[in-house]
């Protein structure tokens, strides 16, 4: 039967594949077919049509109060645009902020806490040092001393504190290193603590600020320390919030000095002085 089968070329197992292909489906049946390619007409929207750009205040400590733009999408609905904006953090640069170059090394971070018209007003949230400047500082043959401690201000944020200093040479001194020993160390790193405690809770946030600027607490550890060990570059390198108060609109209307954050009404136009007309007869 085989052999008959190949010799009149009617093998069963070639019906197998006389099927026709899958593809060839009926228009009826598969609706996408006569619709086209999906998302083919729709229109490539620019984003940026549907975003606002808001202005940045820093608070009244900095010269320069407009610190830069941040940008939000719209209101639309129920997303209000303001809620996006508040809790954002913004990095600047404290060069920029004080127009002084001297102060370059020093980041400046700044949340946002309330939106006033166009403007989002912010509140100091942290520091921080520049990569190269501390780079800079680390050398050979010489001690690095760091601490770090957590204080609370009166007016109830809490913050961290890393204070960073290294050892310096004596006068006329001889020999090539300045190795502090560990029981000097330690008598430093409670100085530091001790100065870093005094200093920023007996202030609040805004007058501490006004200590980090022009680095008055690492000098004040710096004399302090003269007696257990010269230091040389003392600074707070770095401050974190850790926690927040309540947040307060009228406590941080102080903070920008109540100043008025909506954009000012143009100034009146020259009228001329006033001409009395002649009576008529």
């Amino acid at each position: 039967q085989d052999a008959c089968d190949k010799k009149h070329g009617s093998d069963p197992r070639e019906k197998r594949n006389t099927r026709a292909p899958k593809n060839n489906m009926a228009v009826g049946k598969n609706k996408r077919l006569s619709k086209g390619k999906k998302g083919k007409g729709k229109k490539a929207v620019d984003p940026f049509t549907k975003k606002d750009w808001y202005d940045i205040k820093a608070p009244s400590v900095f010269q320069t109060r407009n610190v830069g733009k941040t940008l939000v999408t719209r209101s639309s609905g129920m997303r209000v645009a303001t809620d996006f904006l508040k809790g954002r953090i913004v990095e600047a640069n404290l060069a920029d902020l004080n127009k002084d170059e001297d102060q370059n090394y020093r980041k400046i971070r700044l949340q946002l806490l309330d939106v006033s018209g166009k403007a989002c007003l912010s509140n100091f949230y942290g520091m921080d040092m520049t990569t190269d400047k501390l780079r800079s500082l680390v050398k050979k043959w010489q001690t690095t001393i760091e601490c770090t401690v957590d204080v609370n201000t009166t007016d109830g944020y809490k913050l961290r504190l890393f204070c960073i200093a290294f050892t310096k040479r004596r006068q006329n001194q001889l020999k090539k290193t300045t190795y502090a020993q560990t029981a000097q160390i330690k008598q430093i790193r409670k100085k530091m603590t001790d100065i870093m405690t005094k200093e920023a809770s007996t202030v609040d946030l805004k007058d501490l600020v006004k200590k980090f600027i022009p680095n008055s607490i690492g000098t004040q550890i710096e004399q302090a320390c003269q007696s257990i060990y010269p230091l040389k570059d003392v600074y707070i390198r770095k401050v974190k919030t850790l926690k927040a108060p309540k947040f307060d609109i009228t406590k941080l209307m102080e903070v920008h000095g109540n100043a008025d954050t909506t954009t000012p009404a143009p100034a009146a136009a020259d009228e001329g002085t006033k001409v009395d007309r002649p009576t008529e007869a």
